[in-house]
């Protein structure tokens, strides 16, 4: 496929709505899944929720690394969502603990697939002066998914029930391969799909090249996993009825500035850029310890989205400037291994330490911002260098 000077093309605005559309059908659960396991019996698994879920998704990496750059980026995309539709309609049937456990393990599958096609087709379609740019865009959508899934998923809980709310994830998933379908493939000479395919060999599992924005996102998403199992019951704890109102603040104030944030990246450095937005996200970690009110924790939610908005598709263009470009799926997999073991630990430690003693929130956001000061001082470093 011939690039286009404009990132502004069908393609691209089909792949931005769908990934929304994506994004929206997953996070549209996160707020009352802890809820839901406390029905079924299981509130000492909370901490399980966002960790199966990460796991699969980081075994998943790999193969979704390679399958991208063998049968093409748009299987790969279809595949993730198709997982989506699968698991939305199965939780109303499997109402045990353990088969509830065994389905935030299946639904993993989807993030491990989808995003890094995704990722590969947005940078075959825009050039690369303007890859940041162009991935600011992307995760804008993908963050606007974030915040409007669990605004959307808390309301069809309170005015309908868990079972609307599983089929309505099933429905955006649908929605969102239908927008796919349109996509024209961009990986030129693509394999047909065989048992083979899925072998994977030792170099076929982490890119090298790429381990510096591998290890800054690890260590960056490690306050995402926490926030995503702790936010919704300090939410409540500081008087929000909506426990998804911290995720629609984090994703408004991230939308602001991740397409400024690309395009910066693009004409600047990617570290000077990044260690900006690891910046911002200490401060807010430390504030939402500090501010115990849900005024201030809304405050810290805009930091910590200024943050993450700058972070984020900095990370990424950089992953892509240092891949190489026959093995792209692979590069962006390695990063996304890095994120969902940082979403992962930092969800199954909180979720640990917690055991539902509200008074020890406010410790696990400290240790969090600890843990990404050093990333930041790891990052200015590699800019001092550079």
């Amino acid at each position: 496929m011939i690039k286009s000077d404009s990132i502004y093309t069908l393609n691209f605005g089909l792949v931005c709505l769908s990934c929304l559309l994506f994004s929206a059908s997953f996070n549209m659960l996160i707020p009352e899944l802890p809820d839901y396991l406390s029905e079924l019996g299981g509130g000492n698994y909370i901490g399980l929720i966002i960790a199966l879920f990460t796991l699969t998704a980081g075994i998943s990496r790999p193969f979704s690394g390679k399958l991208t750059d063998s049968i093409g980026r748009k299987p790969v995309i279809i595949i993730g969502a198709l997982v989506c539709v699968l698991c939305g309609f199965l939780y109303p049937i499997l109402t045990s603990v353990a088969g509830f456990l065994l389905l935030r393990l299946v639904h993993g599958f989807s993030t491990g697939f989808s995003p890094t096609a995704i990722a590969a087709y947005v940078s075959d379609i825009v050039p690369s002066k303007r890859w940041g740019e162009a991935l600011g865009i992307q995760s804008l959508f993908f963050s606007m998914g974030l915040a409007l899934g669990p605004a959307i998923g808390s309301s069809i809980k309170l005015y309908y029930s868990f079972e609307v709310l599983f089929y309505s994830s099933s429905f955006f998933a649908l929605l969102s391969i239908i927008l796919v379908s349109r996509l024209e493939e961009t990986l030129p000479n693509k394999q047909k799909f065989s048992t083979s395919t899925l072998k994977l060999g030792r170099n076929d599992i982490i890119a090298k090249e790429v381990l510096s924005p591998a290890f800054v996102t690890l260590l960056s998403y490690l306050s995402f996993g926490i926030i995503l199992t702790l936010i919704p019951d300090w939410t409540q704890h500081l008087g929000g009825k909506n426990k998804g109102l911290f995720f629609i603040v984090y994703t408004v104030a991230s939308l602001l500035v991740r397409f400024i944030a690309g395009k910066l990246s693009d004409k600047y450095s990617r570290t000077l850029i990044v260690s900006i937005g690891l910046g911002f996200t200490i401060i807010s970690l430390v504030l939402m310890g500090t501010l115990q009110t849900l005024s201030g924790l809304l405050f810290s939610g805009v930091i910590y989205g200024i943050g993450m908005g700058i972070v984020s598709p900095s990370l990424s263009a950089w992953t892509i400037d240092l891949s190489n470009p026959k093995t792209k799926g692979k590069a962006i997999a390695t990063r996304f291994i890095a994120l969902e073991i940082g979403i992962g630990v930092g969800a199954l430690l909180s979720g640990w330490y917690y055991q539902s003693d509200i008074t020890r929130i406010p410790i696990v956001f400290y240790i969090c911002a600890v843990m990404i000061l050093v990333a930041f001082v790891y990052v200015v470093g590699l800019y001092r260098r550079r």
